[in-house]
Protein backbone atom coordinates (compact mmCIF):
# COMPACT_ATOMS: atom_id res chain seq x y z
CA UNK A 1 0.00 0.00 0.00
CA UNK A 2 1.36 3.55 -0.44
CA UNK A 3 0.58 5.94 2.21
CA UNK A 4 -2.84 7.37 1.17
CA UNK A 5 -3.79 3.66 1.39
CA UNK A 6 -2.07 2.89 4.58
CA UNK A 7 -3.48 5.84 6.05
CA UNK A 8 -7.05 5.09 4.96
CA UNK A 9 -6.63 1.21 6.28
CA UNK A 10 -5.31 2.62 9.55
CA UNK A 11 -8.70 5.35 9.88
CA UNK A 12 -11.53 2.37 8.37
CA UNK A 13 -9.90 -0.99 9.85
CA UNK A 14 -9.47 0.03 13.30
CA UNK A 15 -11.63 1.80 15.60
CA UNK A 16 -10.39 5.69 16.23
CA UNK A 17 -11.74 7.58 18.97
CA UNK A 18 -11.57 10.84 16.90
CA UNK A 19 -13.93 9.75 14.59
CA UNK A 20 -16.00 6.80 16.27
CA UNK A 21 -16.34 7.69 19.34
CA UNK A 22 -16.95 5.03 22.06
CA UNK A 23 -16.71 2.02 20.22
CA UNK A 24 -12.72 2.85 19.97
CA UNK A 25 -12.04 3.45 24.00
CA UNK A 26 -10.72 0.84 25.54
CA UNK A 27 -11.18 -0.09 29.17
CA UNK A 28 -7.50 -1.25 29.92
CA UNK A 29 -3.90 -1.59 28.94
CA UNK A 30 -3.81 -5.11 27.76
CA UNK A 31 -3.02 -4.18 24.09
CA UNK A 32 -1.11 -1.65 24.68
CA UNK A 33 1.57 -3.88 27.03
CA UNK A 34 0.67 -6.77 24.24
CA UNK A 35 1.85 -4.03 21.39
CA UNK A 36 4.90 -3.25 23.41
CA UNK A 37 5.88 -6.49 23.98
CA UNK A 38 5.57 -7.16 20.39
CA UNK A 39 7.71 -4.54 19.92
CA UNK A 40 10.63 -5.02 22.36
CA UNK A 41 9.10 -2.35 24.64
CA UNK A 42 10.80 0.50 22.82
CA UNK A 43 9.40 3.01 25.40
CA UNK A 44 11.92 1.71 28.40
CA UNK A 45 14.71 3.17 26.33
CA UNK A 46 12.67 6.55 25.71
CA UNK A 47 13.48 9.52 28.61
CA UNK A 48 9.80 10.86 28.61
CA UNK A 49 7.72 13.88 29.87
CA UNK A 50 3.95 12.56 29.87
CA UNK A 51 1.34 15.28 29.56
CA UNK A 52 -2.40 14.59 30.51
CA UNK A 53 -5.15 17.54 30.81
CA UNK A 54 -8.59 18.09 29.61
CA UNK A 55 -6.91 21.47 27.80
CA UNK A 56 -3.56 22.66 26.91
CA UNK A 57 -2.05 19.61 26.15
CA UNK A 58 -1.46 20.43 22.63
CA UNK A 59 -0.16 23.79 23.80
CA UNK A 60 1.95 22.51 26.81
CA UNK A 61 3.18 20.08 24.72
CA UNK A 62 4.53 22.19 21.67
CA UNK A 63 5.81 24.82 23.94
CA UNK A 64 8.03 22.37 25.84
CA UNK A 65 9.40 20.97 22.84
CA UNK A 66 10.05 24.10 21.41
CA UNK A 67 11.90 25.31 24.14
CA UNK A 68 13.90 21.78 24.46
CA UNK A 69 14.87 22.06 20.51
CA UNK A 70 15.96 25.55 21.50
CA UNK A 71 18.64 24.33 24.36
CA UNK A 72 20.12 22.04 21.57
CA UNK A 73 18.19 18.83 22.35
CA UNK A 74 16.52 16.10 19.94
CA UNK A 75 12.88 16.13 20.97
CA UNK A 76 10.60 13.57 19.90
CA UNK A 77 7.02 14.98 20.18
CA UNK A 78 3.65 12.87 19.89
CA UNK A 79 0.23 14.52 19.92
CA UNK A 80 -3.11 14.13 19.22
CA UNK A 81 -5.48 14.45 16.68
CA UNK A 82 -3.56 15.93 14.02
CA UNK A 83 -5.63 18.94 11.90
CA UNK A 84 -4.35 18.06 8.22
CA UNK A 85 -2.01 15.14 8.08
CA UNK A 86 -1.41 11.79 10.20
CA UNK A 87 2.35 12.38 10.49
CA UNK A 88 1.28 15.58 12.78
CA UNK A 89 1.08 13.31 15.13
CA UNK A 90 4.84 12.22 15.54
CA UNK A 91 7.20 14.82 15.17
CA UNK A 92 10.91 14.76 16.04
CA UNK A 93 12.59 18.83 16.29
CA UNK A 94 9.30 19.55 14.31
CA UNK A 95 9.74 17.19 11.14
CA UNK A 96 7.21 15.12 10.74
CA UNK A 97 7.53 11.26 10.37
CA UNK A 98 8.04 10.11 7.15
CA UNK A 99 5.27 8.66 4.74
CA UNK A 100 7.86 5.76 4.05
CA UNK A 101 8.29 4.47 7.38
CA UNK A 102 4.59 4.64 8.53
CA UNK A 103 3.74 2.21 5.65
CA UNK A 104 6.63 -0.20 6.36
CA UNK A 105 5.32 -0.35 10.28
CA UNK A 106 1.99 -1.03 8.98
CA UNK A 107 2.81 -3.44 6.11
CA UNK A 108 5.46 -5.35 8.58
CA UNK A 109 3.32 -5.46 11.48
CA UNK A 110 -0.24 -5.58 10.18
CA UNK A 111 -1.24 -9.04 10.72
CA UNK A 112 -0.53 -8.69 14.38
CA UNK A 113 -2.57 -5.54 14.50
CA UNK A 114 -5.40 -7.56 12.81
CA UNK A 115 -4.98 -10.69 14.55
CA UNK A 116 -5.43 -9.06 18.22
CA UNK A 117 -7.52 -6.26 16.92
CA UNK A 118 -5.62 -3.27 18.19
CA UNK A 119 -7.10 0.51 18.51
CA UNK A 120 -5.87 2.98 16.07
CA UNK A 121 -4.17 4.88 18.97
CA UNK A 122 -2.65 1.64 20.32
CA UNK A 123 -1.21 0.99 17.05
CA UNK A 124 -0.13 4.46 16.64
CA UNK A 125 1.56 4.60 20.12
CA UNK A 126 3.43 2.01 19.49
CA UNK A 127 4.66 3.76 16.08
CA UNK A 128 5.39 6.66 17.91
CA UNK A 129 7.95 4.54 20.66
CA UNK A 130 9.77 2.26 18.15
CA UNK A 131 10.37 5.37 15.55
CA UNK A 132 11.77 8.07 18.57
CA UNK A 133 13.87 4.67 19.63
CA UNK A 134 14.97 4.08 16.61
CA UNK A 135 16.09 7.76 16.24
CA UNK A 136 17.54 7.95 19.31
CA UNK A 137 15.89 11.02 20.04
CA UNK A 138 17.20 12.70 23.57
CA UNK A 139 13.46 13.13 25.22
CA UNK A 140 10.09 12.57 24.08
CA UNK A 141 7.24 14.46 25.05
CA UNK A 142 4.07 12.25 25.19
CA UNK A 143 0.63 13.65 24.82
CA UNK A 144 -1.97 11.68 26.32
CA UNK A 145 -4.61 10.42 23.86
CA UNK A 146 -8.00 10.34 26.44
CA UNK A 147 -7.97 10.43 29.92
CA UNK A 148 -5.20 9.01 31.59
CA UNK A 149 -4.79 6.30 33.78
CA UNK A 150 -6.20 4.08 31.10
CA UNK A 151 -4.65 5.70 28.08
CA UNK A 152 -2.62 3.41 25.58
CA UNK A 153 0.40 6.16 26.75
CA UNK A 154 0.17 5.30 30.33
CA UNK A 155 3.03 1.94 30.28
CA UNK A 156 5.66 4.82 30.10
CA UNK A 157 7.67 5.58 33.27
CA UNK A 158 8.54 9.41 32.75
CA UNK A 159 10.82 11.86 34.11
CA UNK A 160 7.76 14.04 34.77
CA UNK A 161 4.33 13.46 34.63
CA UNK A 162 1.95 16.90 34.05
CA UNK A 163 -1.69 17.87 34.25
CA UNK A 164 -2.22 20.78 32.32
CA UNK A 165 -5.80 21.34 34.31
CA UNK A 166 -9.28 19.44 34.24
CA UNK A 167 -12.80 20.05 32.90
CA UNK A 168 -15.83 18.47 31.80
CA UNK A 169 -15.05 16.46 28.58
CA UNK A 170 -15.45 13.09 27.66
CA UNK A 171 -18.20 12.38 30.27
CA UNK A 172 -19.05 8.69 28.51
CA UNK A 173 -15.38 7.32 29.33
CA UNK A 174 -14.07 9.54 32.23
CA UNK A 175 -17.29 9.82 34.89
CA UNK A 176 -19.25 13.34 34.85
CA UNK A 177 -17.45 14.78 38.05
CA UNK A 178 -14.04 16.77 38.28
CA UNK A 179 -13.26 14.41 40.48
CA UNK A 180 -14.05 11.72 38.84
CA UNK A 181 -12.40 13.15 35.73
CA UNK A 182 -9.55 14.19 38.04
CA UNK A 183 -9.28 10.58 38.98
CA UNK A 184 -8.69 9.63 35.63
CA UNK A 185 -5.97 12.21 34.43
CA UNK A 186 -4.35 10.94 37.82
CA UNK A 187 -3.34 8.02 37.01
CA UNK A 188 -0.56 9.34 34.77
CA UNK A 189 1.35 9.71 38.49
CA UNK A 190 3.94 6.80 39.15
CA UNK A 191 5.80 6.53 41.89
CA UNK A 192 8.87 8.20 42.72
CA UNK A 193 8.08 10.61 39.61
CA UNK A 194 7.58 14.47 39.93
CA UNK A 195 4.20 15.88 38.62
CA UNK A 196 3.76 19.18 37.55
CA UNK A 197 -0.32 20.27 37.87
CA UNK A 198 -1.19 23.22 35.79
CA UNK A 199 -4.61 24.44 36.94
CA UNK A 200 -6.75 22.90 39.93
CA UNK A 201 -10.17 23.61 41.49
CA UNK A 202 -11.15 22.87 44.94
CA UNK A 203 -12.52 19.37 43.61
CA UNK A 204 -9.67 18.60 41.73
CA UNK A 205 -6.75 19.47 44.16
CA UNK A 206 -6.98 16.74 46.88
CA UNK A 207 -7.20 14.28 44.28
CA UNK A 208 -4.19 15.44 42.94
CA UNK A 209 -2.58 15.50 45.93
CA UNK A 210 -4.27 11.99 47.43
CA UNK A 211 -2.65 10.06 44.71
CA UNK A 212 1.03 11.72 44.86
CA UNK A 213 0.87 11.04 48.44
CA UNK A 214 0.11 6.97 47.78
CA UNK A 215 2.90 7.13 45.28
CA UNK A 216 5.54 9.32 47.06
CA UNK A 217 5.55 11.79 43.97
CA UNK A 218 6.29 15.14 44.50
CA UNK A 219 4.12 17.50 43.53
CA UNK A 220 4.08 20.65 41.89
CA UNK A 221 1.39 23.91 41.40
CA UNK A 222 2.26 25.61 38.91
CA UNK A 223 -0.18 28.79 39.15
CA UNK A 224 1.52 28.55 42.86
CA UNK A 225 4.94 28.37 42.13
CA UNK A 226 5.41 30.28 39.44
CA UNK A 227 4.94 34.23 38.63
CA UNK A 228 6.62 35.57 35.77
CA UNK A 229 6.57 34.01 32.42
CA UNK A 230 7.74 35.17 29.03
CA UNK A 231 5.55 36.58 25.98
CA UNK A 232 4.99 33.80 23.29
CA UNK A 233 3.54 32.85 19.48
CA UNK A 234 0.92 31.58 21.24
CA UNK A 235 -1.97 34.24 21.76
CA UNK A 236 -4.55 32.49 23.52
CA UNK A 237 -5.46 33.95 26.94
CA UNK A 238 -5.24 30.67 28.10
CA UNK A 239 -1.74 30.44 26.98
CA UNK A 240 -0.78 31.65 30.55
CA UNK A 241 -1.28 28.91 32.74
CA UNK A 242 0.34 26.70 29.90
CA UNK A 243 3.70 28.60 29.94
CA UNK A 244 3.80 28.66 34.06
CA UNK A 245 3.03 24.78 33.29
CA UNK A 246 6.03 24.45 30.77
CA UNK A 247 8.19 26.85 33.06
CA UNK A 248 7.94 24.81 36.27
CA UNK A 249 8.57 21.66 34.39
CA UNK A 250 11.55 23.34 32.92
CA UNK A 251 12.69 23.86 36.10
CA UNK A 252 12.21 20.24 37.23
CA UNK A 253 14.18 19.39 34.06
CA UNK A 254 17.10 21.14 35.02
CA UNK A 255 17.65 20.62 38.82
CA UNK A 256 16.83 17.30 38.90
CA UNK A 257 17.98 15.52 35.49
CA UNK A 258 20.79 18.35 34.77
CA UNK A 259 19.25 19.63 31.58
CA UNK A 260 20.98 22.68 30.21
CA UNK A 261 18.39 24.81 29.11
CA UNK A 262 19.22 28.78 29.40
CA UNK A 263 15.89 31.47 30.22
CA UNK A 264 17.15 32.62 26.87
CA UNK A 265 16.68 29.61 25.31
CA UNK A 266 13.27 29.63 27.26
CA UNK A 267 12.22 32.64 25.57
CA UNK A 268 13.35 31.94 21.95
CA UNK A 269 11.02 28.52 22.47
CA UNK A 270 8.05 30.05 23.08
CA UNK A 271 8.72 32.84 20.76
CA UNK A 272 9.68 30.73 17.55
CA UNK A 273 6.81 27.50 18.87
CA UNK A 274 4.71 27.80 15.77
CA UNK A 275 7.74 27.83 13.45
CA UNK A 276 9.56 25.45 15.17
CA UNK A 277 7.30 22.70 16.12
CA UNK A 278 4.49 23.15 13.75
CA UNK A 279 1.35 23.83 16.00
CA UNK A 280 -1.84 26.02 14.62
CA UNK A 281 -5.29 26.58 15.40
CA UNK A 282 -4.56 27.70 18.78
CA UNK A 283 -6.31 31.78 18.59
CA UNK A 284 -4.44 31.69 15.21
CA UNK A 285 -5.03 34.55 12.91
CA UNK A 286 -5.46 33.86 9.28
CA UNK A 287 -6.64 37.31 8.21
CA UNK A 288 -6.42 40.96 8.45
CA UNK A 289 -9.36 43.32 7.67
CA UNK A 290 -11.63 41.73 8.46
CA UNK A 291 -9.40 39.96 11.57
CA UNK A 292 -10.15 36.25 11.31
CA UNK A 293 -9.27 33.94 14.05
CA UNK A 294 -9.40 30.15 14.49
CA UNK A 295 -9.48 28.20 17.71
CA UNK A 296 -9.70 24.79 18.25
CA UNK A 297 -11.61 25.23 21.91
CA UNK A 298 -14.13 22.63 21.80
CA UNK A 299 -15.52 22.13 25.82
CA UNK A 300 -17.12 24.46 28.23
CA UNK A 301 -13.65 24.91 30.18
CA UNK A 302 -11.95 25.93 26.86
CA UNK A 303 -14.87 27.77 25.64
CA UNK A 304 -15.30 29.63 28.53
CA UNK A 305 -11.68 31.18 28.17
CA UNK A 306 -11.46 31.89 24.44
CA UNK A 307 -14.97 34.01 24.60
CA UNK A 308 -14.00 36.07 27.17
CA UNK A 309 -10.86 36.91 25.05
CA UNK A 310 -13.43 37.05 22.01
CA UNK A 311 -15.56 40.05 24.11
CA UNK A 312 -12.19 41.93 24.39
CA UNK A 313 -11.93 42.32 20.60
CA UNK A 314 -12.49 45.26 18.58
CA UNK A 315 -15.36 45.12 15.92
CA UNK A 316 -18.65 46.26 14.14
CA UNK A 317 -20.16 43.18 13.78
CA UNK A 318 -19.27 39.44 14.87
CA UNK A 319 -19.48 36.35 12.61
CA UNK A 320 -19.27 33.19 14.20
CA UNK A 321 -18.31 30.02 11.75
CA UNK A 322 -19.64 27.30 14.02
CA UNK A 323 -19.30 23.18 13.85
CA UNK A 324 -19.58 20.72 16.54
CA UNK A 325 -20.02 17.00 17.35
CA UNK A 326 -22.38 15.16 18.39
CA UNK A 327 -21.04 13.73 21.65
CA UNK A 328 -21.09 17.13 23.46
CA UNK A 329 -23.44 18.75 26.01
CA UNK A 330 -25.66 21.43 23.81
CA UNK A 331 -26.92 22.80 26.70
CA UNK A 332 -23.48 23.74 28.85
CA UNK A 333 -21.99 24.85 25.11
CA UNK A 334 -24.21 26.94 23.23
CA UNK A 335 -25.12 29.46 26.31
CA UNK A 336 -21.44 30.55 26.52
CA UNK A 337 -22.06 32.23 22.95
CA UNK A 338 -23.06 35.42 22.40
CA UNK A 339 -26.32 36.26 21.14
CA UNK A 340 -24.90 39.30 19.41
CA UNK A 341 -23.47 37.63 16.26
CA UNK A 342 -24.15 36.33 12.68
CA UNK A 343 -23.84 32.36 12.89
CA UNK A 344 -23.03 30.21 10.26
CA UNK A 345 -23.53 26.63 10.95
CA UNK A 346 -22.15 23.70 9.28
CA UNK A 347 -21.38 20.08 10.50
CA UNK A 348 -17.56 19.05 10.86
CA UNK A 349 -16.84 16.41 7.65
CA UNK A 350 -16.81 13.19 10.51
CA UNK A 351 -19.10 10.66 10.91
CA UNK A 352 -19.84 12.40 14.62
CA UNK A 353 -20.46 15.56 13.69
CA UNK A 354 -23.51 17.13 14.58
CA UNK A 355 -26.21 17.45 12.09
CA UNK A 356 -26.49 21.19 11.10
CA UNK A 357 -30.77 21.12 11.24
CA UNK A 358 -30.16 19.71 15.26
CA UNK A 359 -27.25 22.59 15.65
CA UNK A 360 -29.51 25.08 14.00
CA UNK A 361 -32.61 24.45 16.08
CA UNK A 362 -30.46 23.87 19.61
CA UNK A 363 -28.87 27.09 19.12
CA UNK A 364 -32.15 29.03 18.11
CA UNK A 365 -33.22 28.17 21.43
CA UNK A 366 -30.55 29.92 23.40
CA UNK A 367 -30.87 33.34 20.69
CA UNK A 368 -28.16 32.33 18.75
CA UNK A 369 -28.87 33.24 15.18
CA UNK A 370 -28.02 32.40 11.75
CA UNK A 371 -27.91 29.89 8.94
CA UNK A 372 -27.36 26.34 7.86
CA UNK A 373 -24.28 25.51 4.96
CA UNK A 374 -23.17 22.20 3.21
CA UNK A 375 -20.10 22.40 4.51
CA UNK A 376 -17.30 24.49 6.95
CA UNK A 377 -15.83 25.99 3.85
CA UNK A 378 -19.53 26.80 2.43
CA UNK A 379 -19.74 28.66 5.82
CA UNK A 380 -16.55 30.15 5.60
CA UNK A 381 -16.74 31.67 2.10
CA UNK A 382 -20.21 33.34 3.26
CA UNK A 383 -18.65 34.72 6.02
CA UNK A 384 -16.08 36.32 4.42
CA UNK A 385 -18.55 37.67 1.70
CA UNK A 386 -20.47 39.13 4.45
CA UNK A 387 -18.21 40.64 6.18
CA UNK A 388 -16.78 44.06 6.21
CA UNK A 389 -13.27 45.39 6.91
CA UNK A 390 -13.86 45.86 10.32
CA UNK A 391 -15.88 43.07 11.42
CA UNK A 392 -15.06 40.28 13.35
CA UNK A 393 -14.67 36.41 11.89
CA UNK A 394 -14.31 33.70 14.25
CA UNK A 395 -14.40 29.90 13.54
CA UNK A 396 -14.38 27.55 15.97
CA UNK A 397 -16.29 24.52 18.37
CA UNK A 398 -14.40 21.89 16.91
CA UNK A 399 -11.03 20.69 16.16
CA UNK A 400 -12.55 19.35 12.65
CA UNK A 401 -13.82 22.24 11.65
CA UNK A 402 -10.74 24.19 12.30
CA UNK A 403 -8.46 21.41 10.40
CA UNK A 404 -11.33 21.75 7.29
CA UNK A 405 -10.44 25.68 6.86
CA UNK A 406 -6.60 25.62 7.86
Amino acid sequence: MNYQETVNWMFSQLPVYQLQGATAYKKDLTNALLLADYLGNPEKALRCIHIAGTNGKGSTSHLLAAVLQEAGYKVGLYTSPHLKDFRERIKINGIEISEDYICDFISKHQGFFEKNDLSFFEMTVGLAFEYFKKEEVDIAIIEVGLGGRLDATNIIRPLISVITNIGIDHTQFLGNTLRSIATEKAGIIKTNIPVVVGEYTPETKPVFLAKATENKAPIYFASETINDTYPSALKGDYQTQNKKTVVQTIQLLKKLYNFDISEDQIKKGFLNVISSTGLYGRWQQLKENPKVICDTAHNKHGLEIVLHQLKNEKFDTLHIVLGLVNDKDLDEILPLFPKKAKYYFCKPNISRGLETTILLEKATEYGLMGQVYNSTSEAYEKALASAAKTDFIYIGGSTFVVAEIL
